[in-house]
């Protein structure tokens, strides 16, 4: 290369790491300066700082086109559109065939070299070309050779790498074919080269997970794929450590240096010697158990060391990688090859069955492409879980997942009984993480835990089992076991069995106190606790002791913005708690008031009104009328024919409710402040904005008092007051008001909560009446997206949204657009509320308005014939 130094940043890809290595080590060698994140930038650096800085250095950018450097959701896309704007000179190698297509349209003029399906000598002809324009040394450069089979590494430190992408295998290798199904896990890939590359010495490696979660696979495409950066690869079985020097000794006898006579425990250690001074090996020891028998048959040397396993304990001996099931993309990636023509919702809904773990998602793909259909075998999962999991080809895994979960399980019965009940009392709790502290506190109650109740190290020691085992996923606050292994060993319980352990379960649930539900600051307790109320297999609906629990729990799932979870719960409580109590009982009653509460939430207000009305006339004959459960469904029926429309009965009820719980709750009664509240609201919708404003005052103040600046109902009236203040021309107090509740709402209820979505609106609509329509629609435009992804398309607050950013749009003059978004909405607002509900005529008025700034005049007239003038969509109650 030419003899005129210069200074080059290399841009590359995650996975093209040896390409970048081997680029720079040649660059260096002929005296250019070089700059390479894993060589010159530290952990905790900041990316995008270090990067800027290497632009400016630098004279040119080397960069290595590949399908992963184009990859749109890598990070690098910021790097090399950065270079290619930056830079006057951009030098691109190829290191794979690209097609047209997978190179972006700003790089497209960019000729580049290409260095895949070269020989080494040709690459660095390739390279020497790229640099120096086509000039060539006055000699031909001599190829390097392979390193020596032992020795110290070459000068400055660091080992000139092989060439990547070398075709072939090393000269020492015994790995089993590679797996043409392998699909997905490419971020555990990078992380596993790229900690394996960080060490100076032997880096031990151990891949650790439960069964079936792919850790062999994960092992074997790494020695395929890295083969050519290898000159010794050699995989050993390492499950009976008893054997790893005899798969030692074979490697012995195939480098030459194996002693017939003397043993395999000598020709071990003779491999040990061996590989401390020998480079470029990488030692895989799979399915290894026990770290203390595995830790003296550990290499050292300038090599690699990768090691799969169960067993979660490795410290001190390996740096340890714990591996979870597939991301969801990827098992729609893997299901997409395996079973043609499924189509993207089937294989979603397969996914979630299967709980992405790899090994039962290869089970179901070779059932599946066997003849039987997706939706049969969903079927058959359901009800037959053990035993279609004992069915399904697997290329790759030892045995189907109904045979690996029951060979771990009898080992773990024959050493450890006590890890297997807890085991088996974890399998009829939900697939969500357990505390452990939930043991903790119940262990004196519960039965089918065998040994001490009053034992401290209780569940310590068995959970260390379970881990070790691979049968569950264990923290330092939490254990999990993946539900597919739950539902054989559901499978596996005896009737018997089966009652003790729901026994259990129950004991378990009821000493749970996670808190207050209507408080965020409970919400993490109570997200856990739900998270098994409702798994679908934890049957706790018929058990007296766990209806508080169950009640509570609805609570939380509706204050929290869950309402679908919420419905589905009460709906299975409500038929069976009737079944079991009768239709007038307290507790069916209630769960009957937060059904429709919950389908309120839901926006399916016509379906709400008659479980609402149901509630409160049989708590009027069964309680009275000011009994506070009567009085709590009247303030729900108000608060639904509010959101049908119906301001003046709504406004009745809210004030016939105020009332009467006064007087037999007092002012400052939290129902007492929501009733205030409602009618507040219901007063600024029929007009009266001067006696809404001074009920809201009066209502927020006492709530500061009582709740707290930050409890959800105080944010709701501060809401509804800045909605009021509006009305009146207090543009400026309205406006500071939202903003300070937004952000309230985002810090405690989160950023997609309904509450926080509909304040981020009303927000909007302040920011518009101030004529600062390009911050409105920014706003609007995100909490649109947020709106459709939890509430769904169709509800109302989605529409009143969808509305207000129309209304931005025309104020912008985007006329079309705004014009097609208020067809789309008026047909939505018609077909859920009606044409004559207050939200479908402003939406037409709406329409008609930007109908005529288009000159459409004709058709907004006839848009108007006949409708009555109503005012806009009032704001959220309760």
């Amino acid at each position: 290369m030419t003899t005129t130094s210069q200074r080059f940043f290399i841009s590359y890809a995650g996975l093209d790491r040896p390409w970048a290595e081997w680029v720079g080590w040649h660059l260096e060698q002929a005296d250019h300066q070089v700059i390479l994140d894993v060589w010159d930038w530290s952990t905790g650096d900041n990316f995008v700082e270090r990067m800027d800085e290497a632009l400016k250095q630098a004279d040119a950018v080397v960069a290595l086109f590949s399908q992963s450097y184009f990859d749109a959701d890598r990070w690098t896309q910021e790097e090399w559109t950065a270079a290619v704007a930056r830079r006057d000179r951009i030098i691109p190698l190829a290191l794979e065939p690209l097609a047209a297509a997978d190179t972006p349209h700003l790089l497209a003029p960019r000729l580049h070299k290409n260095l895949h399906g070269l020989d080494e000598t040709a690459a660095l002809a390739a390279l020497r070309e790229a640099i120096d324009g086509g000039t060539r040394p006055t000699s031909p450069p001599v190829f390097p050779g392979k390193a020596p089979a032992a020795g110290p590494a070459e000068a400055e430190g660091r080992t000139k790498p092989r060439l990547p992408g070398s075709t072939g295998q090393p000269d020492v290798w015994n790995v089993r074919r590679r797996n043409p199904d392998f699909a997905g896990r490419e971020a555990v890939i990078v992380q596993l080269r790229e900690s394996l590359l960080n060490g100076q010495q032997a880096v031990v490696q151990a891949l650790h997970g439960m069964g079936g979660i792919g850790k062999t696979q994960i092992a074997l495409e790494y020695a395929h794929r890295f083969s050519g950066q290898y000159d010794l690869v050699w995989w050993i079985d390492a499950e009976q450590s008893d054997q790893i020097p005899v798969h030692y000794t074979e490697l012995a006898d195939r480098l030459g240096i194996a002693k017939p006579d003397a043993g395999s425990d000598p020709n071990a250690r003779a491999v040990l010697h061996h590989l401390r001074t020998r480079n470029r090996w990488l030692i895989v020891l799979d399915n290894a158990e026990d770290p203390a028998q595995i830790a003296p048959w550990l290499p050292e040397g300038p090599g690699h060391v990768l090691i799969t396993s169960r067993n979660h304990n490795w410290r001190g001996i390996a740096h340890p990688t714990g591996l979870d099931v597939f991301t969801r993309s990827d098992s729609l990636a893997y299901l997409g090859t395996r079973i043609p023509g499924t189509t993207p919702a089937q294989a979603d809904a397969l996914a979630q069955d299967l709980g992405d773990l790899p090994l039962a998602l290869a089970q179901a793909a070779g059932v599946i492409g066997s003849g039987m259909t997706l939706d049969r075998y969903r079927q058959l999962l359901t009800g037959n879980t053990a035993r279609i999991l004992q069915e399904g080809d697997a290329p790759g895994y030892p045995a189907p997942l109904a045979a690996t979960v029951g060979i771990a399980t009898t080992r773990l019965d024959d050493n450890h009984p006590e890890a297997t009940a807890l085991l088996r009392l974890g399998a009829f709790l939900g697939p969500d993480p357990i505390p452990i502290a939930w043991l903790e506190s119940a262990r004196p109650h519960l039965s089918t835990i065998p040994g001490d109740p009053d034992d401290l190290m209780w569940p310590h020691a068995s959970l260390q089992h379970l881990g070790r085992y691979g049968l569950a996923r264990i923290d330092h606050e939490t254990f999990q076991i993946h539900r597919l292994t739950q539902a054989v060993l559901r499978d596996q319980t005896d009737a018997g069995q089966t009652e003790g352990v729901r026994d259990d379960v129950t004991t378990i649930l009821r000493t749970i106190e996670p808190g207050d539900p209507e408080s965020p600051d409970s919400w993490p307790a109570w997200a856990s606790l739900t998270s098994h109320l409702t798994a679908q297999h934890v049957l706790v609906a018929d058990r007296p002791d766990l209806r508080p629990t169950l009640q509570q729990a609805a609570v939380f799932l509706i204050r929290s913005g869950q309402p679908r979870t919420a419905a589905d719960l009460l709906t299975s409580l409500r038929e069976t708690w009737t079944a079991a109590l009768g239709p007038d009982d307290l507790e069916v009653l209630t769960c009957t008031q937060y059904l429709g509460h919950a389908t309120s939430d839901l926006g399916d207000f016509r379906s709400a009104r008659p479980i609402i009305e149901y509630t409160l006339t049989r708590r009027r004959r069964t309680l009275g009328e000011d009994h506070p459960h009567t009085l709590q469904s009247a303030n729900d029926l108000a608060a639904v024919l509010y959101e049908l429309g119906d301001h003046a009965e709504a406004g009745r009820i809210s004030e016939y409710t105020l009332a009467r719980r006064r007087h037999t709750l007092g002012e400052d009664h939290p129902h007492t402040l929501q009733s205030a509240t409602n009618l507040g609201t219901a007063l600024s919708e029929l007009g009266h904005h001067v006696e809404a404003r001074r009920l809201l005052e009066d209502t927020l103040t006492r709530c500061y008092r009582t709740l707290g600046e930050d409890h959800p109902h105080t944010l709701q009236t501060a809401t509804n007051l800045a909605t009021a203040l509006t009305e009146l021309g207090n543009r400026v107090e309205a406006h500071r008001l939202q903003e300070d509740t937004l952000a309230r709402r985002r810090r405690t209820l989160g950023e997609d909560h309904p509450r926080t979505l509909q304040t981020a609106t009303n927000l909007a609509t302040a920011l518009n009446l101030f004529g600062r329509h390009p911050e409105a629609r920014r706003l609007l435009e995100d909490t649109l997206t947020r709106c459709r992804r939890a509430l769904g398309d169709n509800h109302r607050q989605t529409l009143q949204t969808a509305h207000n950013f129309a209304n931005t749009l025309h104020e912008l003059r985007a006329y079309p657009e705004a014009a097609e978004m208020l067809e789309d909405i008026r047909g939505r607002q018609r077909r859920s509320l009606g044409d004559d509900h207050s939200d479908t005529q402003s939406a037409t008025r709406s329409l008609a308005r930007t109908l005529t700034a288009m000159g459409k005049r004709y058709e907004a007239q006839k848009l108007l014939a006949g409708k009555k003038p109503k005012r806009r969509p009032g704001r959220k109650r309760r």
